[in-house]
């Protein structure tokens, strides 16, 4: 994933500990804004149009959980990772409840956090692919209608998909050519990921595959432990 040009806001007092660690992933091709404190972020954040927040608890002024219910009434789908030095179970249940994605205590791996942040904006651009208003899409010599729930093959007779077959065919068709991971689908689709939902995809995967072979050049492909990917071949960057 590209995280070059992803910006992130950093709130921390300490300021030596704030310069490393901005530093660190400034060095990781992200682009960082750091803050001394609350309010100081605050300002920042509105002026500011970041993917990503990074936030110390306990700040002068303004503390983090406060100025994450501030972010939030401004913008309630960013994410937002909590950074603490103390590890009270009331705490980290406050951070939740307020909005956070994730949590770190300090001292911390700085390669956990920078894992954390790419799969948490990774995960938030899946989202967003997936909330897509599109409906209507060539996929080779077919043309889906997710609003209508009709797929059509050339000249002949829509048919109509079901609920789930529409769709995961929707999903697949906004990752044309490109993977969508097995938990998006599960989450999307089943609203939960189990032994029994995987395998009831993999039924309407196969009955997918089925309504596409009348198109040679239109394929499902598994990708093992990761999801699947709609191969459009004649629109494959060679």
């Amino acid at each position: 994933m590209e995280t070059e040009n992803k910006k992130i806001l950093l709130v921390e007092d300490d300021p030596n500990f704030g310069t490393v660690l901005k530093d660190y992933l400034a060095m990781n091709d992200y682009d960082v804004t750091h803050a001394k404190n609350g309010m100081e972020g605050f300002e920042k954040f509105k002026r500011g149009n970041y993917d990503l927040c990074i936030l110390d608890v306990m700040m002068p002024y303004k503390d983090g959980f406060t100025l994450a219910k501030e972010i939030r009434e401004k913008d309630s789908e960013i994410p937002i990772i909590f950074l603490t030095a103390k590890a009270l179970k009331e705490d980290v249940l406050k951070g939740y409840k307020v909005g956070a994605d994730d949590y770190l205590n300090k001292p911390f791996d700085s390669e956990v956090l920078l894992m954390k942040i790419k799969a948490i904006i990774n995960r938030k651009s899946q989202d967003s692919v997936a909330d897509s208003k599109e409906f209507e899409f060539k996929i080779g010599e077919f043309f889906l209608n997710s609003k209508l729930r009709f797929l059509s093959y050339k000249d002949e007779k829509p048919v109509k998909l079901s609920p789930k077959e529409n769709e995961l065919l929707r999903l697949l068709a906004l990752h044309k050519n490109d993977l969508m991971p097995r938990e998006l689908a599960l989450k999307k689709i089943w609203r939960e990921e189990n032994y029994f939902t995987s395998r009831s995809m993999d039924v309407y995967i196969a009955k997918l595959r089925k309504y596409l072979s009348k198109d040679s050049g239109v394929e499902i492909v598994n990708i093992h432990g990761e999801g699947f990917r709609l191969i459009v071949k004649d629109e494959v960057e060679m």
